[in-house]
């Protein structure tokens, strides 16, 4: 499997809301960087951020439109959707799409740096409870 191949099987498991699967494919040190820069390490703090964000999002999906790589490195491109639900009912006026981007490094066969790249500030606003709908 190439590392665009084992990114998108990565992304495979975030669809399906695998946080085994995720925790599985990520290197012991890997680093996760959201879109607005707050940062986790390792696979302990990833199983734990990844958990409360399915619970948050249960219908989170990525929508690759177009992935590249060059060595270690695979960019992709698409869209992030999913709906704010911390209650778990998927209201309807609390969903989101939004353009996005990702960067993915690999080592050794696994996922070591996982970011993302999007302009979520609605969506920031509503997790906050300031704005309660997005546009």
């Amino acid at each position: 499997m190439n590392n665009i191949d084992l990114t998108k099987a990565f992304i495979d498991r975030i669809n399906t809301h695998d946080v085994n699967g995720l925790i599985q494919m990520m290197s012991e040190d890997h680093t996760f960087i959201d879109s607005i820069g707050s940062v986790v390490h390792g696979r302990k703090e990833l199983e734990r951020a990844w958990t409360g964000y399915f619970r948050l999002f249960p219908d989170y999906k990525i929508t690759v439109k177009d992935i590249f790589g060059e060595g270690n490195k695979v960019a992709v491109f698409g869209t992030a959707a999913a709906t704010y639900s911390p209650s778990g009912h998927l209201y309807p006026d609390h969903h989101w799409e939004i353009p996005a981007a990702w960067e993915a490094q690999v080592h050794n066969r696994l996922i070591s740096h996982w970011a993302i790249f999007a302009d979520n500030y609605k969506t920031v606003q509503m997790i906050q409870g300031l704005d309660p709908k997005p546009s």
